[in-house]
C-alpha cells in the first residue's frame, strides 16, 4: 500500500521530468526552416516587399492550424516574402502551454498576446499595437485575418505590388455598394495596412482610447459572389465541403501526377468527384 502511495506521487513529478526533457531535445536538434531572417533589409533578390499575415484564432485549434499550414504551405509568390503567424490571447490552460510550446518550437509562426480571448473587446487593437514591440523587424504590410479564410498568396501579392508602402488602409469595402474607404470600412475577413499605421496604432491615444466595441465595425454586410479566378480572399469556410469546393475550384492540387496509380490507389477518382 505505502509503495502504491509513493507510486502516485511520484508520477506528476516524473511527468513534469518528462515534458522537461522533451522541451530541452527540441530546443537543441530542432531548427525551424521558416524562421524570418532578423535583419530587415535581407531580402532574397526577387523580393519587393514582405507582408505580415496575422490570422486570429483560439489556442485550442490545433488540427485546424495544421490544416492551414498545409494550404500556405504550398503557395508562395515571387514578388513578397510573406510569413504568416497565429495570434491567440494569454493561455489559460495546462495542456495549452505544453502543445501550444511544442508547435512554437516546431513551427516559430504564433504570437500570443497580452490580453484574455475576446471577439469585440479589443483583440484586434492589441494585435496591431503590439507588433512593434515584440517583432524582431518591421514589415512592408501588416494583414488581419480570420481563421475561415482561404488567401491565394500569389494574387494577393500583385494586388500589393503597385500600391503605396506608407498611408495604405486596403481591403474589401463594407458595405460594398459604396466601394469608399472614406466613409466605410474594410471587411473583417482580411485587411491590410501600412507599416506606418501599425506603428500609429501603437503610439496614438485615438485607437487606444476606443477599443471597446464590435471589431471591424462588427464586419458587418458580407457581399459574396460566386468564385471567379481573379479572386484573391474568401470568406466563411466553415465547413469542410466549402474548403473542398474552393480548393478543387483553384486546382490546388494541380501538380499531384493524377495519372499513375499509388499504392494501387487511383486519385483520378477521387479529385473527379463532383460536389
Amino acid at each position: 500500500m505505502n509503495q502504491k502511495r509513493l507510486l502516485f506521487t511520484k508520477l506528476p513529478l516524473m511527468a513534469s521530468a518528462i515534458l522537461m526533457v522533451i522541451f530541452i531535445i527540441f530546443n537543441l536538434y530542432i531548427k525551424n526552416p521558416f524562421k524570418p531572417s532578423s535583419n530587415v533589409q535581407n531580402y532574397p533578390s526577387t523580393k519587393q516587399f514582405r507582408l505580415l499575415i496575422g490570422i486570429l484564432t483560439r489556442a485550442d485549434k490545433h488540427e485546424h492550424r495544421h490544416f492551414l499550414r498545409l494550404v500556405y504551405g504550398i503557395q508562395s509568390s515571387p514578388l513578397a516574402q510573406i510569413d504568416l503567424k497565429f495570434v491567440f490571447c494569454n493561455l489559460t490552460k495546462q495542456e495549452q502551454r505544453v502543445l501550444i510550446s511544442l508547435e512554437i518550437l516546431k513551427f516559430n509562426d504564433i504570437i500570443i498576446l497580452n490580453c484574455s480571448e475576446n471577439m469585440n473587446d479589443g483583440k484586434t487593437y492589441t494585435y496591431f499595437s503590439s507588433l512593434p514591440n515584440i517583432l524582431s523587424h518591421p514589415y512592408d504590410y501588416v494583414m488581419k485575418a480570420d481563421d475561415d479564410v482561404y488567401f491565394r498568396l500569389l494574387p494577393l501579392a500583385s494586388s500589393l505590388q503597385p500600391l503605396p508602402r506608407s498611408d495604405l488602409y486596403y481591403g474589401f469595402v463594407i458595405p460594398c455598394q459604396s466601394m469608399n474607404p472614406f466613409v466605410s470600412y474594410m471587411s473583417g475577413m482580411g485587411f491590410v495596412l501600412s507599416w506606418d499605421l501599425v506603428e500609429w496604432i501603437a503610439n496614438s491615444d485615438i485607437p487606444r482610447n476606443d477599443t471597446i466595441g464590435p471589431e471591424d465595425k462588427l464586419v458587418g454586410k458580407w457581399c459574396s459572389h460566386e468564385l471567379i479566378p481573379e479572386t484573391i480572399t474568401v470568406h466563411k469556410l466553415k465547413r469542410w465541403d466549402q474548403w473542398l469546393h474552393v480548393i478543387r475550384y483553384f486546382n490546388v492540387t494541380k501538380d499531384l501526377n493524377t495519372s499513375k496509380l499509388y499504392n494501387g490507389f487511383n486519385f483520378d477518382s477521387v479529385f473527379n468527384l463532383k460536389m
